[in-house]
């Protein structure tokens, strides 16, 4: 009996989840930046990543992004300079705050942006080819469980 109890007790291979989880995404941020070096403008995985947040929350500012993404602030800075500097982001003062800087695409960066996720999009179809829209959905239910179990605060 003592046995039963121990083998229903056991958790799955966390180590082998978690493994899967990493490879998974390595392979993808590898396949983004590969296409990524080859498109003229040299954008970053991470530049890429900037991009979508503001396409998804025009007008937030960089301590949204630092909350939203738990990157380090010096290392969003430098990389908002670099695509302010490249004319892809475009700062106004905030005429609440006048020290927040509120963010959002430029007219180079939307069609940038645009371009980015057509071009991604490619490497998540890859990604999924060969699950049905039921595995899919499937998969999104099991992760946003670990992502559930890895917010809540015991």
């Amino acid at each position: 009996m003592k046995n039963q109890v121990d083998k229903v007790n056991q958790s799955p291979d966390a180590d082998k989840v978690f493994e899967a989880i990493h490879t998974v995404m390595h392979l993808y941020r590898a396949g983004r930046s590969q296409v990524f070096r080859e498109d003229e403008r040299g954008i970053t995985h991470m530049e890429s990543r900037v991009l979508d947040y503001f396409a998804q929350h025009p007008d937030a500012t960089l301590s949204d992004l630092v909350a939203h993404s738990g990157r380090d602030k010096a290392q969003l800075t430098r990389l908002i300079r670099g695509l302010r500097d490249k004319a892809f982001l475009e700062a106004r003062e905030d005429a609440q705050d006048r020290r927040a800087v509120r963010l959002q695409l430029s007219k180079e960066g939307r069609a940038l942006q645009r371009q980015l996720k057509k071009t991604g999009s490619r490497i998540l179809e890859q990604a999924v080819e060969g699950l049905s829209e039921k595995q899919c959905g499937e998969l999104v239910a099991l992760l946003k469980i670990l992502q559930g179990n890895l917010e809540r605060e015991d």
